[in-house]
């Protein structure tokens, strides 16, 4: 279970934690992290980004520090970038995707407060990814909602990853 503390943001500046904290409005808040399949579905999103990232121009960033509003940093579990983007130690702009990997304790309402400021912050993809389940949802204003077909993707780019290719994988590291 996810606890926080009560700490300056210089201090959160100037420290690592492992795994990393969220720091927002001056609390330092644990994330759910530490089972296999949460830790193994980050991998292979990461890997595909990896692999595809000149087609892609994209570079994939895991539990990279973003700062959503002036006293919130997030820590998404995967942060796409554009090629283009700056290589600034914490990200201050809206990223192009940010993907959740859900723990099992996690749910999706854990996740709203997250969700409403990387779109208020202008970040234009939002992906989550249950393990457990083996569902996937686009955020949105709209609320959650499962992707077409089972597919992430966007629209006017080669950028498609299938839920049930990354399931499958997952299935091969667990048989």
């Amino acid at each position: 279970m996810a606890t926080s503390t009560s700490i300056p943001l210089s201090e959160y500046l100037s420290k690592t934690y492992e795994p990393d904290c969220e720091y927002i409005d001056g609390e330092l808040k644990e994330r759910s992290v530490g089972e296999q399949p949460h830790s193994h579905i980050q991998n292979i999103i990461g890997a595909i980004f990896r692999e595809n990232r000149k087609a892609w121009t994209t570079r994939a960033l895991t539990e990279q520090r973003v700062q959503t509003l002036p006293r919130n940093f997030r820590v998404p579990d995967i942060c796409i970038l554009r090629s283009s983007d700056p290589h600034d130690p914490i990200i201050r702009f809206a990223p192009y995707i940010c993907i959740e990997v859900l723990s099992k304790d996690d749910s999706l309402s854990d996740l709203q407060e997250k969700v409403d400021e990387f779109l208020a912050m202008g970040v234009a993809h939002i992906w989550i990814v249950d393990p457990w389940l083996r569902i996937g949802y686009i955020a949105s204003a709209r609320g959650f909602q499962h992707p077409e077909d089972g597919v992430f993707a966007i629209e006017g780019t080669a950028i498609r990853i299938s839920l049930a290719e990354l399931f499958a994988e997952m299935d091969e590291t667990f048989a």
